[in-house]
């Protein structure tokens, strides 16, 4: 079955986060920008539902403090963030989220630059892109100009585009800025299924955006769907499309997260 083919069968059945959870821009943006490893070791439940892990874990106890106390995740209460405040946030079970520090920092700078550029807002920011992700004015490089969202993937940019959009606080104007994240596990599958080819990391990281973008337009499913159901299913299954490639990843070095 070629790829194409195995895509439409699992969207077919798939349904898309609709975040419908998530309050506001304000908490989509500042829980966004702290997604990123969370260590814990453990699954609880969280005001009676779950259990959750990891980064669901994370934004489960983050949306419970905005819930008892609306504009906990905002940029008034945040400017000024220490790192206990960010370890009481996300504790449970004995444990909280790693690097309260680290996250902390990217909360008071980000709480900062909305306060100095959007009048404290999230939904200012959305509005300033004018819908637009691409161009010097999108959305993607306004919020790079942020800590937290500077990474060379942009996977926590376009995670919030993708929850403002879905919530109907954004309307994209320039649909065909929309694209894959090529992490670990969408360069896994694109290496696994054949897509790709092996090589360093910028090419493979090039080539699987590109290989998607191509899946995306021949299956009609739109790139953040693709992403998600990619990403979704794809985590615990390396072969979601297909073993045609008996690949053998290498170990990952120090500090790389890639594969």
């Amino acid at each position: 079955m070629s790829v194409g083919a195995r895509v439409r069968e699992l969207a077919a059945a798939y349904e898309p986060p609709s975040f419908e959870e998530v309050p506001n821009p304000d908490a989509a943006l500042f829980l966004t920008a702290i997604d990123h490893r969370t260590g814990y070791r453990g699954s609880y439940r969280v005001a009676g539902a779950g259990p959750y892990e990891g980064s669901a874990l994370l934004w489960a106890l983050g949306l419970r403090a905005e819930e008892r106390e609306p504009g906990t995740l905002s940029a008034a209460s945040l400017a000024e963030v220490v790192p206990d405040r960010v370890a009481e946030l996300f504790a449970i079970g004995g444990e909280t989220a790693v690097g309260p520090e680290i996250r902390a920092r990217l909360w008071r700078d980000l709480a900062r630059g909305l306060v100095a550029r959007y009048a404290g807002s999230a939904e200012r920011l959305l509005e300033a892109c004018e819908g637009r992700l691409g161009d010097s004015g999108g959305l993607i490089a306004l919020l790079g100009k942020f800590e937290a969202f500077s990474d060379p993937l942009r996977k926590k940019s376009y995670l919030f585009a993708k929850i403002a959009e879905r919530r109907g606080w954004l309307d994209v104007a320039d649909l065909p800025h929309w694209q894959v994240c090529a992490d670990n596990v969408l360069m896994r599958l694109a290496l696994r299924s054949g897509l790709v080819e092996s090589g360093p990391e910028a090419e493979v990281r090039a080539a699987t955006r590109e290989a998607f973008r191509r899946v995306a337009e021949e299956t009609g499913v739109s790139p953040p769907v693709l992403d998600d159901l990619l990403w979704e299913l794809g985590r615990e299954d390396p072969d979601l499309l297909g073993p045609n490639r008996d690949l053998r990843e290498p170990p990952r070095p120090d500090g790389t997260h890639w594969y």
